[in-house]
């Protein structure tokens, strides 16, 4: 017995100090900035390093992995990605569209209408790439209650030029290979971000978390949450989980100033700290043409950032941001440097136009890739593909075209555009609609199909961001193809249903019915 006595003390004097060396460390940040158009956009970072972590080598498939102990890292996405191998793992689900003319850059990348997924991965003999991107998806689907096992063959691509990794790839023997997936019809709810908050280490109980208040958060003009994952071989695998909005002070009541607080925001205010974040920090974006005030007085700033911090401050912690004038609406806006339209022409149902205009605002030539990966419901005519600016021809390179296989394989196709300074390049491509069986249309037949986004990748960096790394997505599309009369089937469903219980029902009664003559009234005799 003693011996059991000493061993427990043993153990409970090691693991405060097994603790002070946990490899794991886990920060969040808070960004607020006002936007030119008076709304005022959000962003939650939430990153947690694994230091000195590797992925799994597909190699090892075909064997038991070793044991996975974590304390704040995520258990349930970490044993994803340790069992499909995943080096590389990208996740957003958005609702609505963001505006860059307006509102310009965002903060996280993948703001793609509902959800786009895509993932770099080692190959191997043991298990393809594709066979572990289909176990990838649908536990992800699980993961997080979405629509992610629809992202199948025929909506996965590979564009490798576009989807760079954002991390470090493993020097291993097998080479490593990108899929890439969209589905823009899935929005963002409630059952998406109960399980987001449940890979947080202190939930939405404290910390930056407990801002993430539903009730305001769907009801922004823009939400989107992200998951990323990468590897960095200097440092370890980092997970970062994002959550962005855009807000509009300005819609309650008859308010004509674009003030702002915590709690006017997300209906909530910061109570207490996360006990476990290695840091904690609420950044503010401060006006420099305009006058303000806020409250409280911030203890740092950076570079026209008001800083913060969570673990240093009193709590509870409601930043507000007042405005001595009342906002007036700006009749030009100075948005992202590079911006794009896109448009499905055309009355027919069985073939149309798909344009495209490219506006580069910069005093220099942009080199752009455009990447389109259409589902096989809409194929190109590449002979019908025009370039102009300003009524001029322009010459397009690098071309890239894979067509798309019915019922198999989606459109990839990408271009490399030169697009001159201050100019707008116009592109015209015809397209051909596919006709369907009744059978493939969904039950909203009538209100069309969802095409993913088109992505622009600047080759040179713009706007601080690293060449490679920055995309920017057009807006979805809705097309229109031949539907049949469905309610042709239903009239004659009931007609014949009808017919059938008319004959039905004589020929029964004929059968089973006897038939007696009966005389009305009495016949006496006397």
């Amino acid at each position: 017995m003693a011996k059991w006595r000493a061993l427990f003390c043993l153990a409970a004097c090691l693991y405060p100090s097994a603790l002070a060396i946990s490899t794991e460390q886990f920060d969040e940040e808070l960004t607020i900035r006002p936007l030119p158009d008076g709304k005022v956009a959000s962003t939650f970072r939430f990153t947690t390093l694994l230091q000195g972590a590797t992925p799994r080598d597909p190699q090892s498939l075909g064997g038991d992995d070793v044991s996975q102990h974590y304390t704040v890292f995520p258990l349930a996405l970490g044993q994803i990605l340790r069992e499909y191998a995943v080096t590389e793992l990208h996740l957003s689900l958005n609702a609505g569209k963001w505006r860059y003319d307006r509102w310009g850059l965002p903060k996280e990348l993948g703001v793609g209408t509902g959800a786009e997924l895509w993932a770099w991965m080692g190959d191997t003999e043991v298990t393809s790439i594709d066979k572990r991107w289909k176990g990838l998806r649908n536990a992800l689907a699980g993961l997080f209650c979405a629509s992610l096992g629809s992202l199948d063959d025929l909506r996965t691509t590979s564009p490798v030029q576009t989807f760079q990794p954002e991390g470090d790839l493993p020097d291993w023997d097998s080479p490593h290979d990108v899929r890439h997936a969209s589905l823009p019809s899935e929005h963002v709810c409630t059952e998406n971000l109960t399980p987001f908050l449940k890979l947080l280490p202190c939930k939405s109980r404290s910390g930056i978390a407990s801002l993430l208040n539903p009730h305001r958060l769907f009801d922004a003009d823009w939400h989107g949450m992200g998951v990323h994952v990468l590897w960095r071989e200097k440092e370890g695998v980092e997970v970062r989980l994002t959550f962005q909005s855009v807000s509009d002070p300005l819609r309650s009541g008859s308010r004509q100033k674009q003030d702002w607080s915590l709690h006017s925001l997300f209906g909530r205010s910061i109570e207490r700290e996360c006990p476990v974040a290695h840091s904690s920090r609420v950044l503010v974006a401060l006006p420099q043409d305009q006058s303000y005030s806020i409250t409280p007085e911030p203890p740092l700033v950076e570079t026209e950032w008001a800083v913060f911090d969570t673990t240093k401050i009193n709590m509870p912690l409601n930043t507000a941001m007042t405005w001595a004038q009342n906002f007036e609406f700006p009749t030009e806006f100075n948005g992202a440097p590079l911006t794009v339209k896109r448009t499905l022409r055309g009355t027919s149902q069985a073939y149309g136009q798909l344009s495209i205009t490219v506006q580069n605002r910069l005093s220099s030539e942009l080199p752009v890739l455009y990447l389109e990966t259409m589902p096989w419901l809409v194929q190109f005519y590449l002979s019908t593909l025009k370039a102009s600016i300003g009524g001029k021809p322009h010459a397009l390179s690098n071309l890239t075209y894979i067509p798309a296989i019915p019922h198999s394989r989606p459109t990839t196709f990408q271009m490399l555009l030169t697009i001159p300074a201050k100019s707008d390049l116009e592109i015209v491509l015809d397209v051909n609609k596919a006709f369907l069986l009744y059978a493939e249309h969904p039950p909203d037949a009538q209100r069309g199909w969802d095409l993913p986004p088109a992505i622009l990748t600047p080759l040179v960096p713009i706007a601080n961001h690293s060449t490679g790394q920055l995309r920017i997505y057009t807006p979805t599309l809705l097309v229109d193809l031949a539907t049949p009369d469905f309610s042709m089937p239903y009239n004659v469903i009931i007609f014949t249903c009808s017919l059938i219980a008319f004959l039905f029902g004589n020929v029964f009664n004929l059968l089973t019915r006897k038939f007696v003559i009966i005389r009305v009234g009495s016949d006496k005799t006397t």
